[in-house]
């Protein structure tokens, strides 16, 4: 057994002097000076890292712009979606205007009967828009005049009161979403 254990010593030793000549030898190795094949490898190794830079950067400005299409695209369908019926809509209200005038002139007239009966499908009209997106743009008499939010057709003289201020409405403003789809059109005072 002693025999063994002086045996397996040795055979370790001898590894390990092994090992480190084997080190040794690397280090020499890398110690000589760099021949042709090796500054081949080594240029074609820098060649191939800037082609994988210009690849990565590549494809990191086609991946930002796929993402910016991806966003404007899906932008332009919820403005799609939130006014798709703008154009039924501006067709609609003038025969919305056109119910107004009639009760106004039903009303007149003191016909209760048919002014509820106009009133009525009236009502029933302007709801059915009003499910659809269509609002009010609320404009009132003494309002100060906004020509961001407002149609000017006419300026009357009037008092010191209502210089720039709404005197009159004559036809109401509609939106849908948030945007204006006719501006209320206004006569002010100067």
């Amino acid at each position: 057994m002693k025999k063994n254990k002086k045996q397996t010593a040795k055979k370790e030793e001898k590894n390990i002097k092994n090992t480190q000549q084997n080190h040794t030898n690397e280090n020499q190795d890398m110690k000589k000076e760099p021949n042709e094949k090796d500054e081949k490898k080594i240029s074609e190794i820098e060649k191939l890292q800037e082609e994988l830079k210009e690849e990565k950067d590549k494809y990191l400005r086609l991946y930002a712009d796929f993402e910016n299409f991806r966003k404007r695209t899906a932008k332009e369908k919820l403005e799609l979606f939130e006014t798709a019926g703008e154009n039924l809509m501006k067709e609609l209200l003038p025969v919305l205007d056109d119910f107004e005038r009639a009760l106004n002139e039903i009303k007149k007239e003191g016909d209760d009967a048919l002014f509820k009966g106009v009133e009525l499908i009236y009502e029933k009209f302007k709801n059915t828009l009003k499910k659809s997106g269509l609002k009010d743009v609320e404009v009132k008499k003494g309002d100060a005049f906004d020509p961001e939010t407002h149609e000017a057709i006419a300026q009357i003289p009037g008092d010191k009161k209502m210089k720039g201020k709404i005197v009159d409405v004559v036809e109401k403003g509609y939106s849908m979403g948030n945007k204006t789809i006719r501006f209320p059109k206004v006569v002010t005072g100067s």
